[in-house]
């Protein structure tokens, strides 16, 4: 009986050329690590953030990515490839804090109760970065319905309240 342990360096060579000759014909989706998280994905991400907007938990902002040295990308990307292989999202990441808005406009002229604010959650920046990474490489396989008019680019609620305005319209006055 053959037995194997940790420090066989004969049966791990085994191991990864198996792992290997499996792994090229293997067709399903591609893994995480090897093509969602590239420099180039992150920094176009990062470039494309909204600049002036509120600071995250940990006082960062866009602004401070943006201007940061281009290796930043580099390291974020391995990061994030590391998150992924270990399938654990870092505590940081789920950290924020929220921030009420008042809903009405006259709140200046009445007394205020909780009813009238709304809460929204300002999350850390580089777990948006993490996020919008995910987000533009699964959208080719995710697929909503013409029905979803809320949370989809370009749709908005013009689109709910006019449903035929895409279709060419014929109207008729009638003179009485």
């Amino acid at each position: 009986m053959n037995t194997y342990n940790a420090n066989n360096a004969g049966r791990a060579n085994e191991l990864d050329n198996a792992y290997f000759n499996l792994r090229e014909k293997y067709y399903g989706l591609p893994t995480l690590a090897d093509n969602y998280f590239t420099t180039e994905a992150v920094s176009r991400i990062i470039h494309d953030f909204k600049r002036g907007k509120a600071a995250d938990i940990d006082d960062l902002t866009a602004e401070h990515l943006q201007y940061s040295h281009p290796v930043v990308s580099v390291l974020l990307a391995k990061l994030f490839a590391l998150i992924a292989l270990s399938r654990c999202v870092p505590a940081g990441f789920k950290r924020s804090y929220i921030v009420p808005i008042p809903k009405i406009n006259d709140s200046r002229s009445k007394a205020l109760s909780c009813e009238d604010f709304r809460g929204i959650a300002i999350s850390p920046i580089l777990s948006k970065v993490f996020e919008n990474c995910l987000l533009t490489q699964l959208q080719a396989f995710v697929d909503s319905s013409d029905n979803q008019l809320g949370f989809k680019k370009g749709i908005g609620c013009t689109h709910a309240h006019c449903p035929y305005c895409h279709r060419p319209m014929y109207l008729a006055r009638i003179y009485s």
